[in-house]
């Protein structure tokens, strides 16, 4: 088992850190009480910051604007990596005509879908008539009913050969200390079993955030991958996607991973982090 440690003395040792958003900066209640402190000691270290979300409902500006009413201050456009940023970029440069299919919210295709194609919510499509739809995306748990949409996605995309895209590869998020609901990574995962495909996914633990992130971080300086520090709540997502890009990776037990289960999650998931902290507050 691996001893923990305290966050900020830890942090020290790195030029940059990744911070996930969910289960590290807030949790089901709001803004985790003392992360506006945390994070101001980050930056009077002179440590660059990045927040890597697997969130595909929200810009970057709209990540600022939720942060600061939750109470974080100071947060910049540009310290904001979300996994819908990468599915945006990735239906622009390879959908240029047709419809693009849907599930989830108006609100979450009015961001990612809004670079001149039409959207199509599922529960609009025609399966008799949709040759015209050119992709699909799995956007996020809400805004359509679970039974008769998700039915419908399943028949849509055993009909039609097109790009299927998730923007959140996220399985589930905390609703309360105890229980979760399944998140658009979670109902993706059925239908690609139910259809036995595999789709493209956007989001930790997939590496092309961490890259997104990486290079970016490079614009303004020179970082390498040893001097990162990934940060995060879930073993699956936050610390495997960090081992596998070659970062050090802290797991916190303020979200997903709990202190009375950390040892036993991961043993049985074989993904070891090189630290762990009860929170970043220390």
């Amino acid at each position: 088992m691996i001893n923990k440690v305290s966050f900020k003395s830890t942090v020290k040792n790195f030029k940059a850190v990744f911070l996930d958003s969910y289960g590290v900066l807030k949790n089901h209640q709001g803004l985790i009480s003392g992360v506006q402190e945390s994070i101001e000691f980050i930056r009077d270290q002179g440590i660059a910051l990045r927040v890597l979300t697997n969130d595909a409902s929200r810009s970057q500006q709209q990540q600022v604007e939720v942060f600061e009413k939750l109470g974080l201050k100071g947060l910049k456009e540009e310290e904001i990596v979300t996994s819908g940023m990468l599915a945006r970029q990735f239906l622009e440069l390879k959908i240029r005509t047709g419809k693009i299919a849907y599930l989830g919210t108006e609100n979450s295709a009015s961001y990612i879908l809004k670079f001149g194609l039409e959207a199509v919510p599922v529960a609009d499509i025609d399966l008799e008539n949709s040759r015209d739809i050119s992709a699909f995306v799995f956007l996020d748990d809400e805004g359509f009913d679970w039974n008769r949409d998700i039915n419908k996605t399943v028949n849509f995309l055993r009909r039609n050969n097109l790009p299927i895209i998730v923007a959140n590869s996220d399985k589930y998020y905390p609703i309360s200390n105890n229980d979760v609901a399944v998140a658009i990574g979670g109902i993706s995962r059925l239908v690609e079993s139910v259809l036995n495909q595999k789709f493209i996914r956007f989001g930790k633990p997939d590496s092309q955030m961490f890259m997104y992130a990486y290079d970016e971080l490079n614009n303004s300086g020179h970082y390498e991958k040893g001097d990162i520090l990934m940060v995060g709540d879930t073993l699956h997502t936050d610390i495997l996607g960090g081992n596998k890009f070659g970062l050090k990776t802290l797991l916190v037990l303020s979200g997903n991973t709990r202190a009375q289960n950390v040892e036993s999650k991961i043993n049985s998931s074989g993904i070891i982090p090189d630290f762990i902290a009860d929170s970043i507050l220390e």
